[in-house]
């Protein structure tokens, strides 16, 4: 018989060794910037702290102090109310972006870079960009427009019916572009022999989205649902910067929540312990995500 040929124990462990080396970098910013904090979190939301130095041992005692606060149901309550309105005003536009570009015969280039332009300024300057469009009275920029046609300014971001709905608005309007290239680049990927066929057969434009498009993007939407809804679940600045939660914790979110505990009131025990939870809480919605990507793969 003859005898297997041993692979070099040196050159394998070279390969390996080199392979560590090039992501020890990615590996340490990581552990440091996500890991640590994480560990510290729930280290911290277990004790009371003076300040951010841990003194007794509580338990879970800050987690229920954080469930009996009378700011947790109005955040929590806000911020599915904020995914809500994004999956009724943010998740169709999109699409209905990408598929009129698609459709469009001259200057597509144009429309592609016109609509991800918002995506390029600055979160902050948005943010303040359209509260100071919708700010209420006679300064706003929208009660000024709509004062030329003899309509009374309205309240707008201090009407807490309308709060939500308007910073969704905001969002959706920097982020629908850059979403939509996402659909485009799916929509390219289908067979155009698939719409020549349509086409033969009499099809119009609304035939060809329906039974074309649309199926052929469905899978996309959906992953791209999940991740809209990790996202909004994470809202923050656009609610403190535009209304500060207000008016009377109308617009308040359960990340603000975090904000204020720790920044406002400076209780970093139950800052801790509400993003812990959160943490939990994006984990699984991160797992359905996974999923639903596995059994696209497959």
């Amino acid at each position: 018989m003859k005898e297997k040929k041993k692979v070099p124990k040196t050159s394998w462990k070279k390969k390996d060794f080199l392979g560590w080396m090039i992501m020890l970098p990615s590996i340490i910013l990581f552990a440091f910037f996500v890991w640590e904090p994480l560990i510290e979190s729930v280290r911290l939301s277990l004790y009371t702290a003076k300040g951010i130095h841990t003194e007794d041992f509580v338990g879970f005692d800050n987690y229920l102090r954080v469930l009996r606060h009378p700011d947790f149901m109005d955040a929590l309550k806000n911020t599915f109310v904020y995914i809500g309105w994004s999956l009724v005003i943010g998740f169709a536009v999109p699409i209905i972006i990408a598929l009129l570009i698609t459709e469009t015969i001259h200057f597509r280039s144009l429309f592609r870079v016109g609509v991800y332009f918002p995506n390029i300024i600055p979160g902050l300057a948005t943010v303040m960009l359209w509260g100071f469009f919708f700010r209420p009275g006679n300064t706003g920029v929208l009660n000024i427009l709509l004062s030329k046609i003899g309509i009374e300014s309205q309240k707008w971001l201090n009407n807490a019916a309308l709060t939500i709905p308007l910073i969704v608005l905001t969002m959706t309007w920097k982020s629908a572009g850059s979403t939509s290239l996402i659909y485009m680049a799916g929509i390219s990927g289908i067979n155009p022999e698939l719409y020549e066929a349509a086409t033969i057969d009499g099809a119009g434009i609304r035939q060809r989205i329906r039974f074309i498009t649309l199926p052929s993007v469905f899978s996309l939407a959906k992953t791209l649902l999940i991740l809209q809804v990790i996202a909004v679940f994470q809202i923050l600045y656009e609610p403190l910067v535009m209304t500060n939660g207000g008016p009377n914790n109308a617009s308040i979110s359960i990340m603000q929540l975090v904000y204020n505990y720790a920044f406002r009131d400076y209780k970093y025990p139950m800052a801790a312990a509400l993003s812990v939870m959160i943490c939990i809480v994006l984990i699984i919605l991160s797992g359905i995500y996974f999923k639903l990507t596995t059994k696209k793969e497959d």
